[in-house]
């Protein structure tokens, strides 16, 4: 966890403690992440005088701070510094002394998608934390740049302007950096918001830019960290099924929002921690002060339920360690308990850090110790415990949370999921992403049938790697006219889901210090670098800018997906549909609409429904058609009733044959309708003898 001695820092401050450098530095990079070192190494590859200044003491930002089962996408995109720093790890590993608690040969080369270990290409993409940290610390002293530690910005009045210019920023210590040109490359904007750069918190409207997978996702359940999984229901209250026994820790009773609508909600963070079952090489959890075993009364339900994925994303890293992330619906992820962190003080945000480790950190000590736990999970994690030999002078805890999002630029340009989907071009490329679009869970609420449930989780394909517009890095013109930003892009919420991995920002890192030796060049704003020398440069410097290879067809967000926008007539996607019961997201099978179809939880006594409605255009006849996707364990009989100008039409639906229309869909037959009340269809799992699966419904105007 990042410390400071924060009563020092602010008395130095009101003393007027000062260290102005007499020298003015070509760039300013605000912020350890590797964002800033890659963007340090760049600016001194070009000749410009650098400094990298920040509130970290270690380097390097979360690739050194435990996430290292690198979440990479296609690999082919990554180039530049970026693919240096991972040759830089193939390096190390070829070494046998890097192997000292396993043989190479006996590690299992597991990567995200191809191998970790790539000897054709010379590039190491799973990795131990300190491993990547030392690999930073190379770059300082093979590139000889400044690097300032433990400098906190003044976000009150740390940043002084000659108009639209930042001229310096100033540290709580009384430190200044004077500059040329500035990058704020934290995770949090710190830099760009005392800069009175425009920026956003939490997520926009599904029509701010037009985007489905944007704002509130109520009844949307992907990756499955949700209670769907789970084979009952889970009910939040104290005691089960009693509103009036008080509401168990960690779930909130607000209103989770509308579906599509803006809120400023963030998703969750988590500390990837870095474990091993390696004796020799293994510290017990330890039970975190102000340890309450009741802030973990909603996994033991899951337990008892008898969901068993804990350990699903203990993904093993070189010398028997992991990085272990969330996964499931209670979780590492500390659901809700983010929400103030970007804009909040430097002391609440140690606040909000010292709860995340209390709380983590619990998580484990009860799995691991509780005697309420099962004993075959109890057994499994008590064999578990802290990497000995990682984040040494922090008790071997990662020194870096998983700021997955906080502030995020309103730039020249906003990345969205257009352009990440190919919807619409994105101009001036200066990298590349390629990571499914993916956010964590927002918030843990209360359904209208009293049981709980988690928001937020989305996961989206992608038709191939997408560009990154420049205009992405760049504030408004006018705004702060030498200032780029390779980690708090200009994006929305959901499109952020997918540029926010480490390589990309070591892309982004290297393409924004090339800019602004471009504009130092030029003397121009950085908006006004052109974009022909930046782009020939990149190219030379090895950057991918555009990408050559097979894309999936067009309309399709990923395997086998259809976006049910480009359809004729209306149609309602499962992800839209008001749901009671449990209902679980799969992309198991066949073609599907969106992100995914849904299945009930072949409860048959659970009344589970799924209801689908829509404002039709105009009155008249219609063909309703229902999607679905065919397998054998599904039920021969699902109810399917179709609310229409006359009435109501029950359907009987075999869903283990393939459907006969386009192979999605099945027609229920055609209705009048009037244009003074909603269309609705509506599926249960009444009477069924196998799963209950939806996908969306389609109204088809009849002449």
């Amino acid at each position: 966890m990042k410390r400071i001695l924060l009563a020092t820092l602010l008395i130095s401050s009101l003393l007027g403690t000062s260290t102005t450098h007499a020298i003015e530095y070509d760039l300013v990079v605000y912020g350890n992440t590797s964002a800033g070192v890659i963007a340090a190494v760049q600016a001194k590859k070009l000749g410009l005088s650098v400094v990298v200044v920040g509130p970290d003491k270690h380097l390097g930002g979360l690739s050194a701070g435990g996430l290292g089962f690198t979440d990479t996408g296609n690999k082919a995109v990554i180039g530049g510094l970026a693919r240096d720093f991972y040759h830089r790890l193939w390096k190390h590993y070829q070494e046998p002394s890097a192997w000292k608690w396993q043989k190479q040969s006996e590690y299992g080369n597991k990567g995200q998608g191809t191998p970790a270990i790539d000897g054709a290409q010379r590039t190491m993409w799973i990795f131990e934390p300190h491993v990547a940290e030392q690999v930073f610390e190379d770059y300082i002293r093979e590139f000889q740049f400044e690097v300032h530690r433990d400098r906190w910005l003044d976000r009150a009045k740390g940043v002084a302007k000659q108009g639209s210019r930042i001229t310096a920023i100033t540290m709580l210590s009384g430190e200044t950096y004077s500059g040329k040109m500035f990058i704020d490359a934290t995770y949090e904007g710190d830099l760009l918001a005392t800069a009175k750069v425009d920026y956003h918190v939490g997520r926009e409207s599904q029509q701010t830019y037009d985007e489905q997978w944007n704002g509130v996702q109520t009844g949307v359940l992907h990756h499955g960290h949700h209670f769907g999984k789970v084979k009952e229901r889970i009910s939040p209250y104290v005691v089960p099924g009693d509103p009036n026994s008080g509401v168990l820790p960690r779930v909130s009773t607000a209103h989770p929002g509308e579906y599509g609508s803006g809120d400023k909600r963030i998703q969750a963070y988590c500390y990837r921690m870095c474990l091993t079952q390696h004796e020799p090489n293994r510290v017990p959890f330890p039970k975190p002060e102000g340890y309450d075993p009741r802030q973990y009364e909603l996994l033991l339900r899951v337990l008892q339920a008898g969901w068993r994925e804990t350990f699903e994303k203990f993904d093993p890293i070189a010398n028997l360690k992991t990085d272990t992330n969330n996964h499931g619906p209670f979780s590492t992820d500390n659901i809700g308990f983010n929400y103030d962190y970007p804009e909040a003080t430097y002391e609440r945000r140690q606040e909000i850090l010292r709860e995340h480790t209390q709380y983590q950190q619990g998580w484990l000590y009860f799995i691991a110790n509780d005697p309420r736990v099962p004993e075959d999970v109890r057994s499994e994690m008590a064999k578990w415990g802290l990497a000995k030999d990682e984040f040494v002078d922090n008790g071997h805890w990662p020194h870096q949370i998983y700021v997955r999002e906080a502030r995020r630029m309103i730039g020249q340009y906003v990345m969205t999921e257009n352009e990440l989907l190919k919807k619409r071009p994105t101009p001036e490329s200066v990298g590349m992403g390629s990571y499914t679009i993916d956010s964590h869970n927002v918030q843990r609420y209360i359904t209208p049938e009293g049981y709980v449930q988690n928001e937020g989780d989305i996961g989206v394909g992608l038709r191939g790697p997408y560009e990154i517009a420049y205009g992405s890095l760049v504030p408004k013109r006018g705004q702060a006219d030498n200032l780029l930003v390779p980690v708090c892009v200009s994006s929305s919420h959901i499109a952020f889901g997918s540029i926010r991995m480490e390589p990309v920002f070591m892309i982004l890192g290297q393409s924004a210090a090339t800019a602004a030796a471009l504009a130092i060049d030029g003397k121009l704003t950085v908006q006004d670098v052109p974009y022909a020398k930046l782009r020939e440069r990149l190219l030379a410097d090895g950057q991918v800018l555009e990408y050559t290879g097979p894309l999936k067809p067009e309309g399709r967000a990923g395997r086998g997906s259809i976006d049910p926008r480009k359809l004729k007539g209306v149609v309602v996607d499962d992800s839209q549909a008001k749901l009671t019961g449990s209902w679980t997201q799969s992309h198991a099978a066949g073609e599907w609409l969106g992100g995914g179809y849904q299945h009930e939880g072949n409860l048959r006594d659970s009344a589970a429904a799924a209801r689908f409605e829509a404002r039709l255009p105009s009155a008249g006849r219609y063909e309703v058609r229902f999607a679905y996707t065919p397998n054998a364990n599904r039920s021969s009989k699902t109810q399917v009733t179709v609310e229409h100008a006359s009435g109501s039409k029950l359907v009987l639906i075999n869903e283990r044959e393939q459907p006969k229309l386009d192979g999605i869909w099945v027609t229920l037959g055609e209705y009048e309708f009037s244009a003074d009340r909603p269309a609705v269809v509506t599926v249960t799992n009444f009477e069924s003898d196998g799963f209950v699966v939806i996908d969306g419904v389609q109204w088809l105007a009849k002449p």
